[in-house]
């Protein structure tokens, strides 16, 4: 049984009209006439009632145009899985994440990536910065949202969109409702910091914000990860400066002032080996791409 005759077939049955069926068929009458007689032929069945002003399915054809219809689209599905597999499209990605960037852009990539590649599994693995790089470089996880700003050389790179530093303060503090502070008030007090052996850059950029504003922090708590962080200012352990992005955690307790002066980002970027690029990751770069330079 020749496909393109199903096709023709069903055409013909949601026309129920020889000349509208061939006319969406791009064809002549003709062949159409010919390919259904064909059909009813090796069928041994009629399929259809015509004559020179109407055209009616049969009992049989009825049946026949249910099956029909589930076989070409079990065709179309067979010809996309091929073409998914034969270009790469299919299986599964590996990737990093720091808890924070749950609250940038991270989350929408993965919703839009999955949307228009939906037979390439994601999976986000919380890591720190530090060994997001690390297995990189050993082709470990296909590619990392690290909070940096510089990455080793043999690793590629996007910058993700600016985010910059707040100081965050638990809610009771008496600078907590001002809409922006100097940095300097806060040089007596108590701050929980980002544990530098976990991502040197957020500890760097933090001290270095510090150095600007010619007061040396009196550290009394170190934490792995900014929510960590938040959390624990929340729970009057200190004070702290944090990225924006953390405001959208909503973490009760805490409140988030700009720093006045100059604006300081806090930089993060997705970061892959091009040494270990299949198909899939090409296809969720390009994806995160379109949303960073949009952002």
């Amino acid at each position: 049984m020749k496909l393109h005759f199903l096709r023709y077939f069903v055409i013909l049955a949601e026309e129920l009209h020889f000349g509208r069926a061939a006319g969406k068929l791009a064809i002549t009458q003709p062949p159409l006439s010919s390919a259904i007689k064909s059909l009813e032929e090796e069928l041994e069945v009629k399929l259809l009632i015509r004559d020179s002003k109407h055209v009616e399915l049969t009992q049989a054809g009825e049946a026949f145009l249910e099956e029909a219809r589930q076989i070409l689209e079990q065709v179309a599905r067979a010809s996309n899985v091929a073409k998914i597999v034969g270009g790469g499209m299919r299986g599964r990605l590996e990737i990093g994440m720091t808890g924070s960037q749950v609250y940038r852009e991270v989350p929408e990539i993965v919703r839009q990536f999955n949307a228009q590649t939906p037979d390439v599994d994601v999976v986000l693995r919380e890591m720190s910065s530090a060994d997001q790089v690390n297995d990189l470089l050993r082709g470990q996880i296909h590619a990392g949202f690290v909070n940096a700003s510089t990455v080793p050389p043999q690793l590629a790179f996007l910058p993700m969109a600016e985010d910059e530093f707040l100081i965050c303060l638990p809610a009771d503090h008496p600078q907590a409702r001002c809409d922006s502070m100097e940095l300097r008030q806060l040089a007596d007090a108590r701050f929980v910091m980002f544990s530098r052996d976990v991502a040197p850059a957020n500890y760097d950029n933090v001290i270095a914000i510090f150095s600007r504003a010619g007061i040396h922090p009196r550290i009394a708590h170190a934490a792995r990860q900014w929510l960590t962080i938040v959390a624990m200012v929340a729970n009057g352990l200190g004070v702290s400066v944090v990225p924006r992005s953390l405001a959208r955690s909503r973490v009760h307790g805490v409140s988030f002032v700009k720093i006045k002066g100059e604006q300081v980002l806090a930089p993060a970027m997705l970061v892959w080996n091009p040494a270990y690029s299949p198909p899939t990751l090409r296809s969720f770069i390009e994806c995160a791409g379109r949303i960073l330079v949009r952002d």
